[in-house]
Parts: C-alpha cells; structure tokens; sequence
C-alpha cells in the first residue's frame, strides 16, 4: 500500500510536472512567435548606410518642405528650398536623396535633396571630366574673391579668372550662363575652381588663327580703335591686333593720331602688310582712297595762284591745306615783303582762308612751297627808281647797333647809316650819341641794292666836307685852345675847332700827369694844347703837352657846362668796348 501510495503520489506529481514544462513551453513558443515578426517587419524595411544615396519617393509637397518615403520605418522632411524648380515637383516624383541619419529627435528620418545631388555631380564630374575641361555652368553668387558657379555642384571662379582683362564692375557678370574651364580639383575636399579667361582665351586664340589663315593685303577689314599712341593707333580685328601707323592715316600732314581715330571707334582699314614668322598685321586707311599726290605737279604748276585753309602754324611757317590729302608749306620768310614777321601768327591763323603762289613742288616727298608775299608787287624792284642814289630823304630811326643806325623809310623798307657816315671830323664811338629811337631824321641815298635788299644813307654827307679847310688852317708846332671831350687809357682826345677833334697821346703828356689820366684831365675842360702833326689821308691830328705851352687855363662856366652836358660823365669814364684804338698801335 505503502508502495502504491508512493506510486501514486510519483505519478501525480510527474503529471503536475508535465503540466508545468508545458504551459512553459507555451510562453517561450509565442516568445519565439513573437520575435519571428518582428525580425520580418524589420526585414520588410530597407537598410541604408548614413552617407549613403538613396532613391525616394515624394508623398507630400506642403508649403516649406517635401515628405520623402525611402521605404524606412519613417519618413524624411527635405526643405523646399533644396529643390531647383519647385514648382515643377508632384506627388510620386523619385527623387535622390542622401540618408544622413536613422531618425532625429522627432523619430523622422534626416535627408537631404542638396547633398546627394552634390555627391552625383562630383562622381559624375570626376567620372567625366579632368582639369582643362570645359563644362557648362552658371555665375548665381558673389562671395569673396569671386563667384559661385553652379555646374550642378557649387563650384568657385576666382574673380582675377572671370575676363581677359581686369574688371571693377563683377555684378555685370551676376546670372551669367556660360562655358568655364575646370582650373583644378580639389579630391580631397571634394572642391573644383573654374575659369572664365581660359575659355575667352582660347576663343580669342582660334579667332585669331581664323582669321591670320585667311588674311591678305589688299583685304578690307573691320575693326574697332582699340588703343592709341603718338606713332598711331591698335585696331582689333576680332581676335587679332593690326597696327594703323600715323603716316598711313592720311595722304595729308597728321600731327598726332588721335586727330583721325578715337578709342573705341568702328573703323574699316585695309591689310597693307603681313608678316607670317612675327604675325604682324599692318594696316592703312588712306590706302582705300585715291593717292591725291599723284596728278598733283600737273594740277599745281610752278607760279600757279592756287586758295586753301591754314591747318597748322609752326614757328618757321604756316602750313595750307589745298585740297584733302594736299598741303603746302609758306615759310615764315614768304610771308611779306616788308613786314618783319617773328612769327607766323602774327600774319596768320588756323581757319583762314587765303591765296598763295606755288612756289615748288616735289611729287615724291609730297612737299609744295607756297609764297604768300609774291601775290603782292615786291616794292624792292622799284626801290632804285623811288629812292636815287644823292637824293634826300626822312625817316624814322628804328634800331640802333654798335656799328649805325636803322632808319625805316617806309613799311618794310630800311635804310642804314654806318657809324662812319654820322660826321666828318668828330669821332663817334656809338651812334647813341647822335641818334635816338623813334626820332625823325633826314639822310641822303648813299647806294641801293635791290638784289641784297639794301640800302646805304648818310647823315655827313648832308654837308661838304670839312676837313681840307680845317686842316689848312692847322700848322704844325701852333699852340691852341680846346675843349678835353674824352679821356681814354692811351690818352686825351681834346676838340680844337667846330668838332675837329685831335689825340694827346700819353707819351706826349709830361710824366706828373701821365700816372692818372681821369684824375689830372675832365670832360669839358679848357686845354692848351700844341699841334704835333696833321695827317690829311688819314684825318688824324696828333697834339702835345709837351714843350712851352701856357698852362691849362679854365673855359667860362657857361661853355664848360655845355660841353660837360654834351660829353658827360659817360665820356670821361669810357668803357672797354667804346674805348677808341689806339692810333699808335
């Protein structure tokens, strides 16, 4: 009993044992069920890597934002902003986007539109493309030092890489859509620089070969006045520079080059000159006309009176343009023949309209002489019948020199009178002391030349000659008074009747006087001198102190103070230059 008790009690609980490993098993078999879903919901959403792009797709556009389903527990909020047109997007558009994080702090999925298309554009780009490619893109931004370019990607232009040449004024190049060279990529920091100057570069470069291939003189082509300087102007061809040189501007007298052309303007020139090795392109714009020079010695003979226009007045001369291309030149000496012209302006001025001779001309150096002067009677070639030689005429001092006097007889016509025709027995160390500017005067013709335009006039000659009745009365060893007019270093120059003037030479001056001359013997003082010696031909009279002559005795104040008045100060203290030689040198 015992042991069926036992038995009983063993079954029992083996039953309740059993119960127990089954109810057991029941709770870990729906723990097990319950795990099995929900790896398969979680393998029922697709796995991503962050940084990794995706494709999604978009179920909802609001007003800021787009709802993007990539098949993840949960959707991605992309800004509106990030989608280059907007406008166009509609629900169940796919889009790439790139999977930034599993979710932020509202359980959303983070992505972004911008960063994958970036991502794109560089691995298509550096799948595509290398430094020194050109690729398509448009300026949207100024940032510092430059430009942001969108080629799909944000790529940077430097702003020193945007033209050929330097720019103050970048806003101008804003929204620009153009084509740009690839400078350099950056792999590392996934960045690319872009150049504008090096497509415009190399555009320019094949314009120029374009147009060098074709080019060849005799061409005629358009440019634009690209630059000027003084030997002439630069014109752009469109890629190539041609040299407009001052001498083939105009057929005419060019001064400077910016009287044909201005900066920036259109011109048409001929090709004149090409040098292939240096690829220099000559131009001409005269060359399209008519070389005026070439029929100009029959149309503008020798002594011809011919009108034109002064276009130029220079120093030596006035130039005369005749016709377009023509000029001729009236130097300043054929201008008048009477006037005494210092400079042309005086006569002339730019815009006046006159007549002139043809003087010469040289077809081949393209030079005309022209005569303003020879329009008029050359009063020279009468002068010998107007003014005869002994004849008495007045005039007017004009100019006094060292060596006589000009007198103006008339307007252009000058007569001179040497120092030697002044007088005939008083010695004139400068024609100041007879004559004063302005002063009317009368002379006599002495001679003419009309060929040397020359005319000789005497004042002396006025009167007989004195001399022969004066020396007459002179006798050798005679002692006579007169008036101490000039003292010099050599001696004393002493008048002794009506302006006939004789030398005391120093060495016939006693030794207590001959230490200083100016301080024993004045200007205008009374003197008794002795007459040494008389010589006719050569109108000199030499005196002495020397021997029994009376003492030096005083004039009457009144005749001293008038030859005082006369010779002056000035002529006792005679300078170098008027000092009279020496007559026993």
């Amino acid at each position: 009993m015992l042991l069926e008790g036992t038995k009983d009690e063993a079954e029992r609980s083996m039953n309740k044992t059993g119960s127990k490993r089954q109810s057991i098993s029941k709770i870990e078999n729906d723990e097990i069920k319950d795990l099995d879903l929900a790896a398969l919901y979680n393998e029922s959403f697709k796995k991503y890597d962050e940084g990794q792009v995706v494709d999604g797709r978009i179920v909802a556009i609001r007003e800021k934002e787009v709802l993007v389903d990539i098949g993840y527990k949960s959707e991605g909020v992309v800004p509106l902003q990030e989608f280059s047109d907007p406008s166009a997007l509609n629900v169940g558009d796919v889009v790439p986007v790139l999977f930034e994080n599993a979710e932020d702090e509202s359980g959303m999925i983070v992505i972004s539109k911008r960063k994958a298309d970036r991502i794109r554009c560089w691995d298509d780009i550096i799948s595509n493309y290398q430094e020194g490619s050109e690729i398509n893109g448009k300026i949207f931004k100024k940032v510092r030092g430059g430009f942001m370019v969108d080629i799909g990607m944000e790529a940077f232009l430097p702003a020193s890489l945007v033209d050929i040449k330097p720019t103050r004024n970048l806003d101008q190049f804003l929204g620009l859509s153009t084509n740009f060279k690839i400078a350099k990529i950056n792999y590392k920091r996934k960045n690319i620089v872009l150049s504008r100057k090096a497509c415009l570069e190399e555009e320019k470069k094949e314009a120029r070969t374009k147009i060098l291939e074709g080019i060849k003189e005799g061409q005629i082509l358009q440019g634009k006045v690209k630059n000027i300087t003084d030997f002439g102007g630069f014109i752009d061809l469109g890629g190539v520079d041609g040299l407009l040189h001052i001498t083939d501007m105009s057929w005419g007298r060019v001064s400077h080059p910016s009287e044909i052309v201005s900066l920036g303007q259109d011109i048409e020139v001929m090709v004149i000159g090409y040098d292939e090795k240096t690829q220099r392109v000559s131009l001409g714009l005269k060359q399209k006309e008519a070389n005026p020079w070439e029929q100009a010695d029959s149309k503008y003979p020798v002594n011809a009176k011919v009108k034109g226009k002064v276009v130029n007045i220079l120093p030596y001369g006035a130039f005369i343009e005749l016709e377009k291309g023509i000029e001729g030149l009236v130097h300043i000496s054929e201008l008048s023949w009477t006037k005494r012209i210092t400079h042309p302006s005086e006569m002339l001025s730019i815009g006046d309209e006159v007549e002139a001779i043809i003087l010469s001309i040289d077809k081949d150096a393209k030079k005309i002489a022209l005569g303003l002067k020879q329009t008029e009677v050359n009063p020279w070639l009468i002068v010998e019948e107007k003014y005869a030689v002994g004849s008495d005429v007045q005039g007017t001092v004009r100019n006094i020199t060292d060596y006589g006097a000009f007198v103006e007889l008339e307007p252009g016509i000058d007569g001179l009178i040497h120092i030697s025709d002044i007088s005939w027995v008083k010695k004139i160390n400068h024609p100041r002391e007879v004559f004063k500017k302005s002063e009317k005067i009368t002379a006599r013709i002495l001679s003419v030349d009309k060929n040397n335009r020359k005319i000789s006039l005497g004042i002396k000659q006025l009167t007989n000659d004195p001399w022969q009745e004066l020396s007459k009365s002179l006798t050798p060893g005679e002692v006579v008074q007169g008036t101490v007019t000039k003292v010099v270093n050599f001696g004393v120059f002493v008048d002794i009747k009506n302006n006939l003037e004789g030398l005391i030479h120093v060495s016939e001056i006693p030794e207590n006087k001959t230490g200083s001359l100016d301080q024993h013997f004045k200007a205008g003082a009374a003197l008794n001198v002795m007459i040494l010696k008389v010589d006719v031909d050569s109108r000199k009279i030499a005196l002495t102190l020397k021997g029994d002559i009376p003492q030096e005795v005083e004039a009457p104040a009144q005749e001293a103070n008038a030859q005082a008045g006369s010779s002056g100060q000035e002529n006792a203290t005679t300078t170098e230059a008027e000092t009279p030689e020496d007559p026993q040198q």
